[in-house]
């Protein structure tokens, strides 16, 4: 059913059923719902993903590292930075109670062993592997509202279609019941006259 047929369906008329009237109610709140739930939905995933990231941002802290390995060959890395620019390499740095520590991590690419680069070390002093740039978690608090909205308009127009089928069903049983005793009864005339 779509929102232009909803009006008839909640008229008054010898031909309206209750189901009629169950449907065009739940197709009103499926879209009522579509517009407050979806936006909500996608509002909380995006403050949530971007919430994660201000957290690791405030965090985290650069350390002076040195490459202690050749990061391995990448096929199609693009050594200006761009899409593949980075990879993972083994990496030693001091940490702050002045033990050396070695571990891997994400460094632009053209670096090799012994080259310097900034590591990213969590709260704790781990090292993390691929720290989030503002950039990627604007992208990630973008994309995590968007399925979540879309996410909960599908979950929403599947329920509203589950509940159309039962009506319909329904209705169909009440069709059935109404031509049997309509059919006893017109056959009943039949065989009296």
């Amino acid at each position: 059913m779509t929102l232009r047929t909803m009006p008839a369906r909640l008229r008054r008329g010898p031909l309206r059923r209750g189901s009629d009237v169950a449907e065009a109610w739940l197709v009103l709140a499926t879209a009522l719902l579509m517009a407050v739930a979806a936006p909500a939905a996608g509002v909380a995933a995006a403050n949530a993903v971007a919430g994660a990231a201000d957290r690791q941002s405030q965090d985290r802290h650069g350390v002076a590292a040195v490459l202690t390995e050749n990061p391995p060959a990448r096929i199609g890395a693009d050594p200006t930075g761009g899409i593949g620019g980075r990879m993972h390499t083994t990496v030693r740095w001091t940490a702050a109670d002045g033990t050396s520590r070695t571990g891997e991590t994400t460094v632009p690419a053209g670096l090799r062993a012994g080259d310097r680069t900034t590591a990213w070390l969590d709260g704790r002093g781990a090292l993390l592997r691929d720290p989030v740039s503002p950039g990627e978690a604007t992208v990630e608090s973008i994309a995590s509202g968007t399925v979540a909205a879309s996410g909960t308009c599908l979950l929403l127009f599947a329920a509203e279609r589950a509940g159309g089928a039962l009506l319909t069903r329904r209705r169909y049983a009440l069709w059935e019941r109404e031509w049997a005793a309509g059919d006893a009864q017109w056959g009943h005339r039949e065989t009296g006259s």
